[in-house]
């Protein structure tokens, strides 16, 4: 089941304009994912409720809330980000990164 779920996710991964994002971020569901991460093992983490893995990655900032800097920084440059939406929440990684790293798939792939 966690293969199917993972390989469905990762499916469901693509790109996504900082326009886009903003009423989420209004509500408070952006989740950065930093690159040394797959967001799909995240989300197959948050459903098998891995409690554990979240307080690791929370205590190695490599899931955070965005800050007000870099708010900022996005609306100004309207960034693109690699994203997973699966409600409540929206997952993002920066999109120049996780186009370059083995770990997230490509996000002009088909979604």
């Amino acid at each position: 089941m966690a293969d199917d779920l993972h390989t469905e996710l990762t499916e469901m991964m693509g790109p996504i304009q900082w326009e886009w994002l903003k009423p989420h971020v209004q509500r408070d569901a952006v989740v950065i994912v930093k690159e040394q991460l797959n967001m799909a093992d995240v989300w197959v983490a948050i459903a098998q409720n891995k409690t554990l893995s979240f307080e690791r990655w929370i205590n190695e900032q490599l899931i955070i809330k965005p800050n007000a800097e870099q708010l900022t920084i996005w609306s100004s440059e309207n960034k693109q980000f690699l994203s997973l939406i699966v409600q409540p929440y929206v997952l993002i990684q920066d999109k120049a990164t996780a186009d370059t790293s083995s770990s997230a798939p490509s996000p002009d792939s088909p979604i």
